[in-house]
């Protein structure tokens, strides 16, 4: 894939390449490979989605392009870490006020505290809870535990956003709420590269760009939207994803 930013007949560098990457967890004789020789790149301002069932490698391949699992063989290059910032389906955050949970990453990459607060509370705007600024992280809801999560995100401008499952938990208007968040970070941050994992193949449509489908490890098929969403392009060239797309949206 071109990177958006590309002239027509650029090859652009990617943000991520990955060559022949596999992850084992456990003993060779009796682990679990989790990804299988994945061949990938990820240019700057993509927003990708991987789909597949659950135990395909999606999680897993969000945590090695984060930094968070290292491959087992194969090579690995992207932007550092600090460049980037991913949220989970159900979000990491301490027992203190909304306020300090936000401001606490800006905080911890050198930001001095009260500038940190006040990044804080305008990326908490962004999102719609300022209002619950004083409150307890730990006693919102899930929609807003999320919305929290994505303030974070925010307020560290990440040249990457992994998402893996964002709005799983949540119930309906909640889930409406996080992924109308994704789509304005995504426009509105036009260099971010959006990376996520979803069941909600709706959501794909209305976010990605491109969809990466995983089976056992393996990249089966790596297609625009459309493409992806072709029944017959798909039935005749990637059997595997058909059969998957019929049975989510069936």
């Amino acid at each position: 894939m071109r990177a958006l930013d590309a002239a027509p007949g650029e090859v652009a560098t990617p943000l991520f390449a990955l060559q022949t990457l596999d992850v084992q967890f456990g003993a060779r004789q009796r682990g679990v490979r989790a990804l299988c020789g994945v061949n990938l790149s990820i240019h700057a301002g993509e927003r990708v989605a991987l789909v597949g069932a659950n135990g395909c490698g999606k999680s897993t391949l969000l945590r090695v392009l984060h930094g968070l699992i290292v491959p087992t063989q194969g090579r690995l290059s992207g932007p550092a870490r600090g460049a980037q910032a991913m949220l989970f389906q159900k979000p990491y955050l301490m027992r203190m006020p909304v306020l300090a949970n936000v401001a606490l990453g800006l905080w911890l990459r050198g930001t001095p505290w009260a500038q940190a607060k006040v990044q804080a509370l305008e990326a908490l705007g962004r999102v719609g809870l300022a209002d619950l600024a004083a409150r307890n992280a730990h006693a919102l809801s899930g929609g807003q535990q999320q919305r929290v999560a994505l303030a974070r995100a925010w307020a560290l401008n990440p040249q990457v956003l992994l998402l893996d499952e964002p709005t799983a938990s949540l119930d309906p208007h909640a889930k409406r709420e996080v992924e109308a968040l994704m789509h304005e970070f995504a426009l509105q941050r036009r260099a971010m590269t959006l990376i996520f994992a979803s069941h909600n193949l709706g959501q794909v449509k209305r976010l990605a760009s491109r969809v990466i489908y995983l089976e056992q490890g393996q990249v089966l098929a790596d297609l625009p939207v459309p493409d992806f969403f072709d029944e017959a392009l798909l039935q005749q060239r990637y059997p595997q994803a058909h059969l998957f797309v019929k049975g989510e949206t069936l």
